[in-house]
Order: structure tokens, then C-alpha cells, then sequence
């Protein structure tokens, strides 16, 4: 053997790149991967509200579906879906049966299942810069939600990213961009947990030789180690840099005393409105004892009363003895009333949701009156009626349509400009949005959840509480049943009611009248980040005719 030869079998082995395998997770690994990603999905949401659990169900669906075929995405997707929408949205069943419930459990599964296609579709963008992971699935995340949030008639956007995190860091990024910034937040975390994560599973592996003395490369380790500590610190970074995000402890503005009344209902269900009239007087009679509070001096003269979505079950703007109710209230109390009632008409067989001011000494002041712009869906209207009763003849139970509003819900109070919108338009970004810059000071949400639950309110106060921290604003929720309360500009709640019970609560707030820069972005975030989604999915078809996937 020659001196060459002797130096080339004793030297090191040159440094190898870690290997990458071209193929999926197992689909025995993968299947229950996506159903966990799913239920920490559900736990990050109220009442649960675990909200780590939502980048770590990002995680999971993205591993799921990486390198896979865009119909083993797709199930994947769907998969997580059903576990996340179908207990998410169970308080559908609670009095309607179960086909409502199951019917849009699966629809909303569907959209994550197309997001399940899109991640699998860019795995070749993955593979070719892996740093890329967690800004693309940030953006496949914005892009599905906007997608799921607008359609079909209009869209339903429960169960977004950015209301799992109404306790956490993340949502002071909501003053940022709105919605769409703290969803792209949280799954970007997801991003680069997956990225960790994904190294250690199939590509962190010894190859670096022993030497002699038993010892490997320290500089080779740190090495192999960093493409895992680099996503983890940068998550921690992350989470940890939104608290020096400036969030409005309160306004800046006049104080105004407010009052809640949350009357409650004869019996949760349909038919909570059945008792005629019981619904106005239980709020009227509520109202009075508040009145006799303050005159006996143990509560604080209230500037505004609020009363909730459907505290006047009968029209009382065609109803003389409904009106003359309403009228004692708010003569007794020496406040006006934003009362939430259900008003007939314009046409034959309409109807309109809507709050309306109802001043002292005046009555009804037809000038302030905001109509409901985004009525429910096979709710409060059924759209294609003919076909809908062809998969279940309830859809007649709706028997006069509610027609939307034209207008955003700014009413004019006198010592303070409202916000006003109705139950689950607060779930609609342009909805809110547009009662600020209208004018508004004070967001309030009107909401009947006697046909709901507990978990149902607590999910809808979680938007609520992204609302006030997004456009700077104090706001309010007022139910008939519960849960309401009132929530600070950075997003703290205060004097939150019990559920199924009648409570009255008070307090002073400060009012504001600046813009939050997502106020004044409005949707630019949403479109900027939906478009990039879609740019990425072009850049993986471009990818795709350049390499060849391995089957999934």
C-alpha cells in the first residue's frame, strides 16, 4: 500500500449534507397527525381557549400534508376539518337537529381541505428552500380564510386563526393588520415549528465520524442542531416581540356611563321568543330596577342604556303597547335605549334585525336606526329555497326572509357615536370596520345566543375582544342570555354576566376617536397576503414542471 493510499483510507470523511428522503410521512402517521392537528385547533378556541394549541395544529396539518398527492391533501385537510368544525360549531345542533349542524360542519371541513391540497401542491417549494415553510404556510392560511370567510353566500367566518388568540401575545397584532396579520402570525409559528420539527424526523442524523478519542465535531453538531434551534428561537421571538406591540389601555377621548341589560329569555331554544311580549318585559322590567338604583343613589346615572339583539320580540314600531313599554323604560331611567328588535317589513313577508334609538321623552328616533347588512344564511334567510327544501323541508320554518341594510350601524347617541352591529357580523372585518370609520367611538355588539350555548358566546366574545384592540376602540357585548360584559381597547374584559341569567351591569368608559394603523390600512393586509398565497401556488407549478414528486 502506498503513502497515498494509507492517507486515504485513515482521512476524515468529508462532511456530508443531511439526506432528504423525497417522500411523505407514512400515511398511518399522517391520518392521525391531521386529526390532532384538528382537535389542538378546536382546544386553542373558546371555551377551551388554549391558544399555543394553534400553531401546533398548524404544524401537524402541514407535516400531514407535505409531499403528498393533492387529493391525499385534501383528505388530509378534511380530515382536520370535520375534527375541528364538527365540536366547534355543535352549538348549531342544539335545537335545530343535526342536519344543519353536519351540513356546515362539512362545508367549512371542505375549505380546509382545499387548504390541505395548497400545501401539499407548494411541497416543492418547500423542498428547494426550506426557510420558505413557515411564510408559506402563513400565507395559505390568510389565503383560505379569506376565501372561507366570503363564500358561499357571503361566507361564514368562524372558526379563524385570529379568534383562538383573544388571550394571547398575538393579538396586539390585530392594531396592525386586523385578523388576517394575527392569522397569518399564528400559522407562520406553526411554519416554524414544522420546520423544527420536520428536520429532526428525517433529517437530522449523525454524519459526523467519531474521533479517537471518542469525541464527534462540536462545530458539526451545532451545525446539524441549527436548522432546529433557528425556527424555535425565532418562534419564541415572535410570540414574545408582540407584547412591545402599543395597544390603547383605554380611550382618549369623553366618559360615558353605560348600561347592559341582559333581560334573559323564558326558556333557551326557537321558541325563547314564544311567550308573547315575555322577552320586552323581562328587558323593561330590568331597566326599571336599574332606574330605582339610581334614583335611591347606589348606581351611577347611565349616559346610554343598551338592550341586546331580539329584546323586543314584538315590532314595536307597530306594536302601540310594545312602543309604550319600551317609552316607560327609557322615560324612567333618563337615558336612551338602543333596543334590538325585529321590525316587519318593507315588503310583504320581510322582515328587518335591527337596533333603534329610543330616546326619553321622544320615543323611537327613526334617524338612528341601523338594519342588520349581513343577514345568516338559512338562518335569517334561505337563499335557492326550492333546492334547499329538496335536503330538508325546516328551511320553512324561516318563513319570512330578513332583508340587509344598506348602511353601517353608526348611531348617532348624543354623548357618544356607536358602532353598532348585530350578532355575527361582528365575525365580518368590512362590517366592523366601517361603523369607525363612520365615526364610531364605541363598538357595541347586539346578540341573542338563547338559541345557542355557552361555548357559542364565549366564541363570539373572543372576536369581540379582537375588535376593540384592532380599531383602538372600547367596546361592548350585549346578549339576552349571556355572555355579556364590556371589553378595553387592549382587549381586557370587564364585569363579563353569567349565562341563562338576567344581570344588569354599569360602568364608565372612555371614548376615542383616532384610527389604529389597521383602521387605516383596512383591507390592504388581507389582499396583499391572499396575494401571495396565490403567486406561491404559481411558483410551485412553475417548480412542478422541473422536477418530478414522488407519489404520496
Amino acid at each position: 500500500m502506498t503513502t497515498l493510499d494509507r492517507d486515504e483510507t485513515h482521512a476524515p470523511a468529508a462532511p456530508t449534507r443531511p439526506v432528504v428522503t423525497g417522500r411523505p410521512l407514512p400515511l398511518r402517521v399522517a391520518a392521525p397527525l391531521a386529526v390532532a392537528a384538528g382537535l389542538a385547533l378546536l382546544v386553542a378556541f373558546p371555551p377551551y381557549g388554549v391558544w399555543p394549541l394553534a400553531p401546533v395544529g398548524v404544524a401537524l396539518l402541514a407535516a400531514a400534508t407535505h409531499r403528498r398527492r393533492l387529493r391525499a391533501g385534501a383528505g388530509l385537510g378534511f380530515l382536520a376539518g370535520v375534527a375541528l368544525f364538527a365540536p366547534l360549531l355543535a352549538w348549531t345542533n342544539l335545537h335545530t337537529g343535526y342536519l344543519p349542524w353536519v351540513l356546515l360542519s362539512l362545508l367549512q371541513a371542505g375549505y380546509l381541505a382545499l387548504l390541505g391540497a395548497a400545501t401539499a401542491w407548494v411541497s416543492p417549494l418547500v423542498d428547494r428552500v426550506r426557510w420558505s415553510w413557515p411564510v408559506l404556510t402563513g400565507l395559505l392560511w390568510v389565503g383560505q380564510e379569506a376565501l372561507r370567510d366570503r363564500t358561499p353566500f357571503g361566507g361564514f367566518p368562524w372558526g379563524r386563526l385570529a379568534f383562538s388568540q383573544d388571550t394571547s401575545p398575538l393579538l396586539r397584532l390585530a392594531s396592525l393588520g386586523g385578523a388576517p396579520l394575527v392569522t397569518f402570525a399564528v400559522a407562520l409559528l406553526g411554519g416554524l415549528l414544522v420546520t423544527a420539527a420536520w428536520h429532526t424526523w428525517t433529517t437530522l442524523r449523525p454524519t459526523t465520524p467519531i474521533n479517537p478519542a471518542g469525541t464527534g465535531s462540536t462545530t458539526g453538531s451545532a451545525r446539524r442542531w441549527a436548522p432546529v434551534a433557528v425556527p424555535a428561537a425565532l418562534a419564541v421571538a415572535l410570540t414574545a416581540g408582540a407584547l412591545l406591540v402599543p395597544v390603547a389601555a383605554a380611550g382618549s377621548g369623553a366618559t360615558v356611563t353605560v348600561a347592559i341589560v341582559q333581560g334573559n329569555v323564558p326558556r333557551l331554544g326557537l321558541d325563547f321568543n314564544a311567550q308573547r311580549q315575555a322577552v320586552l318585559n323581562n328587558h323593561v322590567d330590568a331597566t326599571l330596577e336599574l332606574a330605582a338604583r339610581v334614583a335611591a343613589g347606589q348606581q351611577d346615572q347611565p349616559d346610554l342604556v343598551v338592550w341586546p339583539e331580539n329584546s323586543s320580540d314584538i315590532d314595536p314600531l307597530r306594536n302601540p303597547t310594545a312602543g309604550a313599554r319600551i317609552s316607560q323604560a327609557a322615560d324612567t331611567v333618563r337615558a336612551p335605549i338602543l333596543v334590538g328588535a325585529v321590525l316587519l317589513g318593507p315588503g310583504a313577508g320581510q322582515v328587518r334585525n335591527a337596533g333603534i334609538l329610543w330616546r326619553p321623552g321622544t320615543g323611537a328616533d327613526l334617524d338612528q336606526l341601523y338594519t342588520k347588512r349581513h343577514p345568516v344564511p338559512f338562518a335569517e334567510y334561505v337563499p335557492l329555497r326550492d333546492v334547499a327544501r329538496m335536503v330538508s323541508k325546516q328551511v320553512d320554518l324561516i318563513r319570512n326572509d330578513f332583508v340587509p341594510g344598506s348602511t353601517p350601524g353608526v348611531v348617532r347617541v348624543g354623548p357618544a357615536v356607536l358602532g353598532d352591529v348585530i350578532c355575527f357580523e361582528v365575525a365580518y372585518d368590512e362590517v366592523v370596520r366601517d361603523t369607525v370609520t363612520g365615526g364610531a367611538q364605541l363598538l357595541v355588539v347586539q346578540t341573542n345566543n338563547a338559541t345557542f350555548d355557552v361555548a357559542e358566546a364565549r366564541q363570539q366574545l373572543a372576536m369581540v375582544r379582537l375588535r376593540a384592540v384592532e380599531h383602538g376602540r372600547p367596546a361592548l357585548m350585549a346578549s339576552t342570555v349571556g355572555v355579556s360584559g364590556f371589553v378595553a381597547p387592549d382587549g381586557r374584559v370587564s364585569d363579563a354576566t353569567g349565562f341563562n341569567t338576567r344581570e344588569v351591569v354599569v360602568r364608565q368608559l372612555r371614548l376615542d376617536d383616532g384610527r389604529t394603523l389597521a383602521t387605516r390600512l383596512g383591507w390592504w393586509p388581507e389582499v396583499a397576503l391572499a396575494a401571495l398565497a396565490a403567486a406561491a401556488l404559481v411558483g410551485a407549478a412553475v417548480v412542478r414542471r422541473r422536477q418530478r414528486i414522488m407519489p404520496g
